[in-house]
């Protein structure tokens, strides 16, 4: 550590409890974070357990550490439990063996193969928009997740996989309820332990895989080339000859990584867009009017991406008030400096994108549902690291603009269809696991437009 002003830690936190920090961001990340960034400033050094931590909560810092200096950060310790899901994925994997895999799988994403990718968004929209009755009342996240899972399996695999959704998600969910831990000091030893939790994790891990796998052999007999995402790994596989040519478990990781962070993602993203429209029926009366002098009742198709303008916005501002990727973790490799501070190496540094996202120094009236506000503020502001739900530099999400057209496209299928009212006497609680859910969904009143 350096000497004077610069050789000590940000100030934060002291519990008197040995893991009360621990205790007090488990119970709610995303409140314990706002509080100590409110009581000790925009950089927080605390403890949790053997952990050391650091907040960072303004944009100048976020920038060095997502993007200026992003190569002395890794994911480390706080994905190492998500290894054992995803194996060495996109979202985990660090390095050359990053690099080479965002290499392969980067056309997937091109703006180019969204021209395929469309018909399926709006095919689905429509699938689910049959199974509604006119007045019924639903859980609206099972419902975004069938038709997420079912557009990120044909976009993806070219595969019809809708009818895997319910297993698909109630094997996430028990992972997800082993992932709510990951905070806990010696978490890792977690799955070297025969918890009830520890057994489910694997069980619903075999499920995942065998879907996977099926998919993968069913197309190694059947080789299609449409230029989806696993036409591309399966191409890289046949034309590599070298020692590092990917096998099938690498397959594996990429094909789940990417169908879990799509459909989880964007399917609570859209879930969250329901629930903001259903609180202000002025919005949505905007929004359906776009929709109604555009579409004039016909689906969308790519054409009309451009012109669907406050559409977006609606999306964009869904996203601001609810990111699905509401914390961002890394580790730091090396020691490095933030202001007055140098930060130990192997220290957690944690960056929130809900929090910058509710601060009145980066948004006016940072708690209501404004999409022009929004719009006018990322248009005119000079600085990316105020509004980034798909995080921010080398390490953004690869998807992120298929999660836009995603976003975009089913809202204008079915908004123009249907209105959702929320049901009353919910208590809508936030599930700070790894995405923000709404913790038992948001139970929705159908109601079927004229058009």
């Amino acid at each position: 550590m350096k000497s004077a002003k610069s050789s000590k830690l940000p100030p934060g936190p002291k519990s008197k409890v040995p893991f009360g920090n621990v205790f007090g961001f488990r119970k709610d990340s995303l409140q314990f974070l706002r509080n100590i960034a409110n009581e000790y400033g925009d950089i927080v050094h605390f403890r949790m357990g053997p952990l050391r931590v650091v907040l960072l909560n303004h944009p100048d810092p976020i920038k060095e550490i997502l993007t200026s200096r992003h190569s002395n950060f890794v994911k480390g310790r706080p994905l190492e439990m998500a290894k054992e899901l995803l194996g060495e994925g996109l979202l985990s994997s660090e390095g050359l063996f990053h690099k080479k895999q965002s290499r392969i799988i980067q056309p997937a994403f091109h703006m180019r193969m969204m021209e395929l990718y469309v018909p399926a968004m709006v095919e689905y929209s429509e699938r689910i928009m049959n199974s509604w009755r006119d007045g019924q009342e639903i859980n609206i996240l099972p419902e975004m997740i069938r038709m997420s899972t079912g557009i990120a399996g044909k976009t993806m695999f070219n595969v019809d996989i809708e009818k895997d959704a319910p297993e698909i998600n109630d094997a996430l969910e028990d992972i997800m309820g082993l992932f709510g831990r990951i905070t806990m000091p010696f978490s890792e030893y977690l799955l070297k332990l025969p918890f009830p939790s520890t057994k489910k994790f694997y069980k619903a891990r075999e499920r995942l895989d065998e879907t996977i796998y099926k998919i993968i052999e069913d197309r190694k007999c059947n080789m299609l080339d449409n230029g989806d995402l696993l036409s591309l790994l399966l191409k890289a596989q046949l034309e590599d000859d070298s020692s590092s040519r990917l096998n099938d478990r690498q397959i594996r990781d990429e094909a789940l990584t990417l169908l879990l962070t799509a459909f989880d993602t964007t399917s609570l993203a859209i879930t969250w867009t329901w629930y903001l429209l259903s609180q202000h029926p002025d919005i949505y009366n905007k929004l359906v009017g776009e929709l109604d002098r555009i579409l004039d009742g016909r689906y969308p198709t790519l054409e009309d991406y451009s012109d669907l303008k406050y559409t977006k916005m609606v999306f964009e501002e869904s996203l601001r008030i609810y990111p699905p990727i509401y914390i961002i973790a890394r580790e730091s490799i090396n020691e490095f400096k933030i202001g007055d501070y140098i930060i130990p190496k192997r220290t957690i540094v944690l960056v929130s994108p809900y929090l910058i996202h509710h601060d009145s120094r980066f948004h006016r009236n940072p708690e209501k549902f404004d999409p022009t506000s929004l719009a006018d503020r990322i248009e005119k502001s000079n600085s990316k690291y105020e509004y980034f739900p798909f995080s921010v530099g080398p390490r953004s999400c690869i998807g992120q603009h298929y999660a836009m057209l995603e976003g975009v496209f089913v809202l204008a299928s079915i908004a123009q269809r249907w209105k959702m009212e929320c049901l009353p006497g919910q208590k809508i609680e936030l599930e700070q696991l790894l995405n923000l859910r709404p913790k038992n969904g948001i139970r929705m009143r159908l109601k079927k437009r004229g058009i």
